[in-house]
This record gives C-alpha cells, sequence and structure tokens, in this order.
C-alpha cells in the first residue's frame, strides 16, 4: 500500500492532521484507521465508490460526527475537544442540498452570515465578494427555487465560503450535475484555491474530477485508504501502457498465463474482460492477440491507452469503482435489512 503522509506544500503544519481515525456503526466498520495530512493551500480528494467512507470522514471532521477511535486537527483545532474553533474556521458544502429555496441567493447567504455572528456592513461586503465570485451577482434577488442545478451548488459554495475558512469541505461537489455544469464548478473550485488560498478537501467517486482538482489524492476503498498520492504519481505506479482486452468468453486462465510473461507488469481479469500494464504496449497488441488465439480465446476488441486513476483503483481493489460502489451498497443494505428483522 503507497500511503505518502506529506503533501507537496511547504507549510510544517497541516491544515488537516489525522491519524487513526475510525468510526464504527455497530459492526460496521466504516472508516477504519486512516491517516493523512492536507497541507494549507492545497487540493486534497478523497476518491472513492459511495458507501467508502468518505462522508463519514467528512463527518468527523466537521465535527458532526464523533470518532470511535483516533484523532483529528483542522485548522490547528482538535474535533473533540475544540469543537466550536473547528466550525469557526470552516466552510461546509454538504452532499444533500441545504439550501432554503423560498429565499432568494442574496437572503440565504445574509441568513447564513448572520449565523456567523458577522455584522450587517461585513456581512454586505462578504456577500458582494462571494457572489461575485461564483459570478451570481445578477441572480441573487431571484428566488432559489428558480436556480438550475449548477447555480445551486455554486450558491453553496458561496455559502460556505461567507466566514473566510481557512479550510472548505465539498462533499460529492458534482453530484447529478450534467458534464458542462461539472466542469464549471470544477474551475470555480480552482480558482478559488488559488485567488484565496483555501485549502479544500472534496469527496468524490469520478475519476475525472479528481484527476482534475486535486493536488493529492486518497484512494479511500471499505473504509480504509488503500493508496495515496499525487494524480500523476499514483499512474506513474503501473507504468508503461494499459491494453484492455474483450474475449469471446471467460478468460482467467488466459490472464494467468500473461502474468508469467516478463514484460507484462500487472494483470486484472473479470469474466471475459481484461486488462494489463505492458511496456511498448503499441508493439505488443499483436503478439497478445496471437497469444490468445494459440489458448483457444479470440480477442474481440482492444484499446490501448496510458494509465489512468480508474485503472490505480482497479490495480489497488481488484475491481473497477463502479462495481465497487454496487458491492459496498449491497453489503450496507444487507446490514441495514438485518438490523430490521431483528
Amino acid at each position: 500500500m503507497l500511503v505518502n503522509e506529506r503533501g507537496t506544500g511547504t507549510s510544517v503544519m497541516g491544515a488537516i492532521e489525522v491519524r487513526g481515525l475510525t468510526r464504527r456503526f455497530g459492526s460496521l466498520t466504516a472508516v477504519d484507521q486512516i491517516s493523512f495530512t492536507v497541507e494549507g493551500g492545497c487540493i486534497f480528494g478523497l476518491l472513492g465508490p459511495n458507501g467508502a467512507g468518505k462522508t463519514t470522514t467528512i463527518s468527523m471532521l466537521t465535527t458532526l460526527l464523533a470518532p470511535t477511535e483516533g484523532s483529528a486537527t483542522v485548522a490547528g483545532h482538535d474535533i473533540l475537544h475544540e469543537k466550536d474553533a473547528v466550525r469557526r474556521n470552516i466552510g461546509v458544502v454538504f452532499q444533500e442540498p441545504a439550501l432554503d429555496t423560498s429565499l432568494t441567493g442574496r437572503e440565504n447567504l445574509d441568513f447564513h452570515a448572520m449565523m456567523y455572528g458577522l455584522t450587517r456592513e461585513v456581512r454586505d461586503a462578504r456577500i458582494h465578494e462571494v457572489l461575485d465570485l461564483v459570478e451570481l451577482t445578477e441572480k441573487a434577488e431571484i428566488l432559489v427555487q428558480q436556480y438550475s442545478g449548477g447555480m445551486k451548488r455554486r450558491l453553496e459554495i458561496a455559502r460556505g465560503l461567507i466566514q473566510h475558512p481557512q479550510v472548505l469541505f465539498l462533499d460529492e461537489p458534482t453530484l447529478g450535475l450534467d458534464a458542462q455544469t461539472r466542469r464549471r464548478i470544477w474551475d470555480y473550485v480552482k480558482q478559488l484555491n488559488r485567488s484565496k488560498g483555501v485549502t479544500i478537501i472534496l469527496t468524490t467517486h469520478y475519476m475525472e474530477e479528481a484527476d482534475y482538482l486535486c493536488d493529492r489524492i486518497a484512494i479511500i476503498d471499505a473504509g480504509r485508504i488503500v493508496a495515496m498520492d499525487t494524480p500523476a504519481r499514483l499512474k506513474d505506479l503501473l507504468g508503461g501502457d494499459v491494453i484492455s482486452l474483450q474475449l469471446n468468453e471467460e478468460g482467467h486462465t488466459f490472464a494467468t498465463y500473461l502474468q508469467t510473461l516478463p514484460w507484462v507488469k500487472n494483470v486484472t481479469s473479470m469474466d471475459a474482460h481484461i486488462t494489463l500494464t505492458v511496456e511498448m504496449g503499441e508493439s505488443r497488441v499483436p503478439e497478445i492477440v496471437k497469444l490468445g488465439q494459440n489458448h483457444g480465446v479470440d480477442v474481440v476488441s482492444v484499446s490501448l491507452r496510458k494509465p489512468s486513476l480508474e485503472d490505480v483503483f482497479l490495480q489497488f481493489t481488484g475491481r473497477t469503482i463502479r462495481d465497487q460502489e454496487g458491492g459496498v451498497m449491497d453489503h450496507r443494505r444487507a446490514i441495514v435489512t438485518r438490523k430490521a428483522r431483528r
């Protein structure tokens, strides 16, 4: 397991320090002994399927949920013993919408700012600033119920910034948005990080989101961090090119044979699909097709590409993030069902 504790920043004290953080719900361990450091001013991603423990981790770091074991500090404050100080220094955009749709955009921001005790003068200045940042100034007096999904998400990000947080938590910030709107949100997040220097920790199950946004990524699976580094270094772990084969039948035997070849680095097999990492992939494709024929399997299709974060996830967990997502959720539904029957 690759786990780099330090990031690429220069500060000695991380904006977030997590050590052995664990959360159990009865017999289910949702987060299992995770440790990491987020340096000030960087974007850090928790990448994994739904049910992997990402939101539970965010809930503990934002003081909404007490850990079963372990410790953490956010903006230099202990999440158990300095909850109020933590809350004063963070902004949070939850996975589920939390706007009052019967109010205007400006009224939503004003109410939130009042909750933080900001004076009228400071509130007005901050509201003007964050509305301009997310390009909603012209929509400020419109009821939120008339906003599009992307506009609502941008308003929630603006609300999370209203008190000048040192750390901003984004829990699945683009969930349910179309591709074009998702990319615009990414650009807002990048701009925010660069212009304001806000440390951002986000959860996502979108590979391209983590790759585009994050300075460092922790891949989380079944409550555990299985790999952590920059996106580039994680992909470099695999090395070479990735060849994906679709066979005419189940290919575990052929996959086992491929693992014995000296020029094959990694092999993963799922039913009739094989993914392998090799050097000089383009020159190896014809040879692999011929080897398949010699082993009685036909290659229906073949693709060649550079390694992606999806390949990294597959390498460390043995499954794609989509397959893993279904498995985790099925397991959790089974636990809920058993509890309901008691």
